[in-house]
């Protein structure tokens, strides 16, 4: 595969985003089960739901969903929903290879992550806050996007940290994707979420990674 290259820009700060195209490695249905007990267990190993706004990742997140017009306690980052149902002591699902992936990492950095389908989006990407009568279909239903951090092409919104839109997400047939994570400036670096996102993969070496140069602006 060629290495991608996506043009980014971004109108709300204190915002990174890390980028990976992934493709689906053969049978990996196995490797994915053990690594998602795996995740699960470290979590609760480390975390409560007490001390998990106490995580650095999580407030900063918080902050960042603040400053772009969305309170995060009715609007949780979806991280912060899924760490909240791991803690209560359920088991993270099996929907798809990249979307498993993609809940590890998610849960692995305390911080929102999303899978999007290959061909789903043009670049360049706009990451802002929407605005008024904005709304999509999420994998939630209709969802109104006033407020909300979102990413954003030439079609409009695709995406947000809470749920992202219909239009992108992966099917049973979906052999490669993107992954983006959003990550608040200063907490966790690029850097951190590869090495991360790599370590999950040396234990269950499920996707083929691909670096991605972004271009910001």
């Amino acid at each position: 595969m060629d290495t991608p290259n996506l043009p980014v820009h971004f109108e709300l700060p204190g915002w990174e985003l890390y980028w990976v195209r992934l493709e689906v490695a053969p049978e990996p249905e196995a490797p994915l089960a053990a690594l998602r007990e795996a995740v699960v267990e470290r979590a609760r190993s480390t975390w409560t739901l007490e001390t998990l706004p106490e995580r650095p990742a999580i407030a900063a997140m918080r902050r960042l969903f603040r400053a772009a017009g969305c309170d995060p306690t009715r609007y949780r980052p979806s991280s912060e929903a899924l760490l909240r149902r791991v803690l209560k002591g359920e088991a993270l699902p099996a929907i798809h290879p990249l979307v498993d992936l993609n809940n590890c990492l998610s849960v692995a950095l305390a911080l929102p992550c999303c899978i999007v389908a290959e061909g789903s989006f043009t670049p360049p990407v706009t990451l802002r806050a929407g605005t008024a009568g904005e709304s999509y279909e999420s994998l939630r239903g209709p969802f109104n996007l006033e407020g909300k951090p979102l990413l954003a092409d030439s079609e409009g919104p695709f995406g947000t940290p809470i749920t992202d839109s219909q239009r992108v997400k992966v099917t049973d047939g979906t052999r490669r994707a993107w992954l983006v994570a959003y990550l608040p400036t200063g907490v966790v670096t690029l850097e951190a979420a590869r090495h991360e996102l790599e370590a999950l993969l040396a234990e269950a070496p499920i996707a083929k990674i691909e670096t991605v140069e972004v271009e910001t602006a």
